[in-house]
């Protein structure tokens, strides 16, 4: 609707399809995933008012995501509100879109095992439940239990508001413009990145994102190749050790055989 109501703006007809189409090429300013997009709205509005039209073509560029440091996501999280730092560590641990998280209610939340389930997902995706830590029960059973929602009633405009004055914040106060770059989908983006480059699971991937085409889940998987200085290494000797750092996300390197030590690393 918001598509549509610029082309009517900037001059277009939307009784006219070559008005439509001559509006929108000339929007020089304007990505090609604009243009895309926007081609896609007025394909769908013509088709419900029985207007044809050939529809011009713009090749959308998939562009590389930007993935922070998890140093930068923390800092980001323990800066925020309580409410805000909340929706940011349950968007962190589970990648779930922002309405999937505003949607969450007190009963999809089971602290005895340690998981919340989505059950109402966005843009026909799958229900699935997702383990979380100990630390994200802990700051939602800090929030108010006014209604069934986690989160109040909160919209997801309200909730992006708030959240982009406290990362202004932020990002001043911790000197990191980098922050300014970070949105609620980058947390989803981040999560998808280090669950594939942990796991090699590209099916792991797709139940966790909710998706029901693999092609869609491997636009957030290959996309990143990480540094030597982004990684801290530990290394383990015994069955317990090694069990420890695999359960708080580290991933097996190699093996050592002359001193028996096994390596391990995790981004920054």
């Amino acid at each position: 609707m918001k598509l549509l109501e610029i082309l009517r703006k900037r001059g277009a007809s939307l009784a006219d399809p070559e008005s439509v189409k001559e509006t929108i090429a000339l929007q020089d300013h304007w990505s090609k995933g604009t243009k895309y997009q926007t081609v896609q709205a007025y394909s769908k509005f013509a088709k419900l008012n029985g207007i044809e039209w050939t529809a011009p073509k713009y090749r959308r560029a998939r562009k590389k995501p930007f993935i922070p440091l998890e140093k930068e996501l923390d800092a980001l999280i323990a800066s925020c509100g309580k409410k805000t730092a909340t929706t940011l560590q349950l968007l962190k641990e589970t990648a779930m879109r922002i309405g999937e998280a505003l949607r969450l209610d007190w009963i999809d939340v089971d602290s005895e095992r340690n998981c919340v389930t989505v059950n109402d997902p966005e843009k026909n995706g799958t229900s699935r439940q997702i383990e979380v830590s100990n630390k994200l029960l802990a700051m939602l059973n800090r929030l108010p239990k006014k209604n069934n929602k986690v989160f109040g009633g909160i919209t997801a405009k309200g909730a992006s508001s708030n959240f982009y004055l406290q990362r202004k914040k932020a990002a001043f106060k911790l000197q990191n413009p980098r922050l300014k770059r970070i949105t609620f989908h980058t947390f989803r983006h981040w999560k998808a990145t280090m669950e594939y480059h942990k796991t090699k699971d590209i099916l792991h991937v797709m139940r966790l994102l909710g998706h029901r085409d693999i092609n869609t889940t491997l636009i957030y998987t290959h996309l990143v190749s990480f540094k030597s200085d982004e990684y801290h290494v530990a290394t383990a000797k015994t069955k317990k050790e090694k069990t420890q750092l695999l359960s708080e996300g580290w991933k097996f390197e190699f093996q050592d055989r002359t001193d028996g030590l096994i390596y391990f690393a995790k981004r920054k």
